[in-house]
């Protein structure tokens, strides 16, 4: 075995503890938002609440599934609520393949993917919900009456926040791509056409199937995909840099 190479026992033992910490932040994140439980689903609800007819309310259509509906909110909201702590959990993790002047960098990296996660999280529920629910309340009529139930809200409410937070993590995905030699900007370059038919196709997925639904996710992905460009080009002159620096010394 090479120095400083770790067996794949140790790896697997690492990523145990790592995912144990992870989830024991949600847990707490859990315990801390089930108090407010209600609250956050009447938030999380308010865009559909909007375009939904006057006195048009959610239904639930079991004894337990208001209750269990609250209980995946709050698990929901601790998710979101810890998500510093799982980056922070995927940092330490991948911290040993990086180079010794980046692993300073922990809290910028928290910061960043918190923000991206956030980001998109917050792009689907203030900008893409309003266009979407609309759409699907559109098919309302004197024979046809929406009926809304709690439980199928919340999970595709849930689904497209995780699906927009985890979309908008691009740049910073690629920027380990980068640093592991997967890709390089000249690649990302060469594939734009490629990405761009990706793109469209992935907006088309998550969104309702209206062209404004899917431009509302596609050109924000488009520049995330340019930044994305910009942040391998970067990683690979630092670790030009880094290799020289290496050679001198």
């Amino acid at each position: 075995m090479e120095e400083g190479k770790l067996p794949i026992t140790d790896h697997l033992e690492e990523l145990r503890w790592r995912l144990v910490k992870c989830i024991i932040a949600i847990a707490v994140g859990f315990c801390i938002t089930y108090a407010f439980a209600q609250q956050i689903f009447d938030l999380l609800t308010s865009p559909l609440v909007s375009v939904m007819p006057k006195g048009s309310k959610l239904i639930y259509t079991s004894l337990q599934e208001a209750f269990v509906t609250y209980l995946k909110v709050s698990f929901f909201a601790g998710f979101f609520l810890s998500t510093p702590v799982i980056f922070y959990q995927i940092w330490k993790f991948v911290m040993p393949g990086l180079y010794e002047n980046e692993r300073r960098y922990v809290f910028a990296f928290v910061l960043v993917a918190s923000f991206f996660f956030l980001l998109g999280a917050s792009f689907a529920f203030f900008v893409v919900f309003p266009f979407g629910f609309k759409f699907f309340m559109s098919f309302s009529n004197n024979n046809i009456q929406a009926l809304p139930a709690m439980k199928d809200y919340l999970s595709l409410c849930m689904s497209l926040l995780l699906a927009f937070g985890f979309t908008f993590e691009m740049p910073v995905i690629m920027y380990f791509l980068a640093r592991m030699g997967v890709v390089n900007h000249l690649m990302l370059r060469k594939q734009r056409k490629y990405a761009i038919l990706i793109i469209a196709i992935v907006a088309a997925i998550l969104t309702p199937p209206d062209v404004l639904s899917m431009a509302l996710l596609g050109i924000p992905l488009w520049i995330l995909y340019e930044i994305s460009v910009w942040i391998s080009y970067f990683v690979g002159k630092s670790k030009t840099a880094a290799k020289k620096e290496k050679v001198e010394g």
